[in-house]
């Protein structure tokens, strides 16, 4: 049976304006409960605080949702669903990054030390919860033509994520269209980036311990020089892939941590190197932990060191479905006029989203958090990360956009 994203129909374009627009005091009580999130942050598996916060808000709004499981992140739906049609969900994560928060001029700078919010997901939240509660207000109006899930996420930068235990515990039962925003600092406030097909890599951790025999740096011909080997390692394994992969899989190794020894003089018996495993392809993907095993043995043969290797796979690709892609376009031009919409490349981040993709068709879209007009260059992962907040609410009118199209479009025929 084909996927049901490859069949829907578009919507007519005459239809007369959407209604779900994000009414002020919301507005302001959505910006409140992203500083809020931002003030507590919280890791992966461990969002109590935050997960009680979500659940007491879509309480009070008198929806019920449910925490999953594993005690952290929850499900709502928003209507009834009857068996028939399956749902849209809205996919947010919750965590939060082992990094200090380093801004010093916002009331809301984190309060827990060595802990941030510096990808974006407490704004992720902050749009999914605000979406919720408008399409529930919509429900209750009778203009909700289809029941939607809210999905809130843990431990999405653990890998390999937190989406596959949520998978795992059954939220996407009932569920057949999967989609999500994640901040991006070069795209302006008020706009997006859609791209069909992969839009994020995969990504792995890898670690590689070698051990040799040691000894005096007098003589290093009596010894395995394992700080020579460790360096031949960092630079000629990723220069043998290269050569070895075909260059269109983008695939890149890249360490972040290589250690060895303790005196000046002493040639050590043990170093260590960590890093990370990225391919913008997915065959590449599979193939990488044989390439790079056989790659490390050379190396480290060479210097007559033993190795042990542990790859640890993370997340494949995300895959936006171009239907949904589509879809996803619509709702914004609906709300922004075509013009907010733009085309964006696909990047060496990974994202667990694409676990979902496994499962269901879907799409992922970069959600603008740059003030228009600030020319500073801005990223992800770090301690001093920060957004326009106006993205919250396009954000939210976004996602209500592509619930009520999705919801009237006609499903494929049995």
């Amino acid at each position: 049976m084909s996927r049901e994203s490859q069949t829907l129909q578009p919507v007519a374009s005459d239809r007369p304006e959407l209604p779900g627009k994000l009414p002020d005091h919301l507005r302001t009580e959505l910006i409140a409960f992203r500083r809020d999130l931002h003030m507590h942050p919280e890791l992966g598996h461990q969002e109590f605080r935050t997960t009680a916060a979500i659940k007491a808000r879509l309480e009070e709004a008198g929806l019920r949702p449910r925490v999953l499981k594993s005690g952290t992140g929850l499900i709502c739906d928003v209507g009834t669903w009857d068996g028939g049609r399956p749902m849209l969900a809205l996919r947010a994560d919750i965590d939060a990054l082992p990094i200090p928060d380093a801004k010093t001029h916002v009331s809301y700078r984190s309060t827990s030390p060595d802990r941030a919010h510096a990808c974006g997901h407490d704004v992720h939240t902050a749009v999914v919860l605000g979406a919720g509660l408008v399409l529930a207000e919509l429900d209750r109006q009778g203009l909700l033509p289809r029941p939607v899930r809210l999905l809130f996420q843990p431990a999405e930068e653990v890998l390999p994520g937190g989406a596959t235990d949520a998978i795992e515990s059954g939220v996407l039962d009932g569920v057949g269209r999967i989609v999500a925003v994640h901040c991006d600092p070069r795209v302006d406030a008020g706009r997006i980036g859609l791209r069909p097909g992969p839009i994020t890599s995969a990504c792995d951790r890898l670690e590689v311990s070698l051990t040799g025999s040691g000894g005096h740096t007098a003589r290093p011909h009596l010894t395995t020089d394992l700080v020579t080997a460790a360096a031949r390692v960092a630079i000629d394994a990723p220069a043998l892939l290269a050569r070895r992969m075909d260059a269109r899989s983008g695939m890149s190794v890249t360490w972040g941590r290589i250690e060895s020894g303790h005196a000046c003089n002493v040639i050590p018996m043990h170093a260590e190197l960590s890093g990370t495993v990225r391919c913008l392809d997915l065959a590449a993907w599979h193939e990488a932990p044989d390439m790079i095993h056989a790659a490390i043995d050379e190396i480290a043969t060479m210097h007559g060191a033993k190795f042990e290797i542990n790859h640890v796979r993370g997340v494949p690709p995300v895959v936006n479905d171009p239907v949904i892609t589509e879809l996803l376009r619509e709702a914004m031009g609906a709300r922004r006029g075509a013009e907010s919409v733009e085309d964006t490349e696909q990047s060496l981040g990974g994202e667990d989203f694409s676990w979902y993709l496994e499962h269901v068709p879907g799409a992922m879209a970069r959600l603008g958090v740059r003030t228009p007009g600030d020319t500073a260059k801005r990223d992800l992962h770090r301690g001093d990360f920060d957004v326009d907040e106006d993205a919250i609410a396009v954000g939210v009118e976004f996602f209500t956009a592509a619930a009520l199209i999705d919801g009237r479009r006609t499903p494929p025929s049995m």
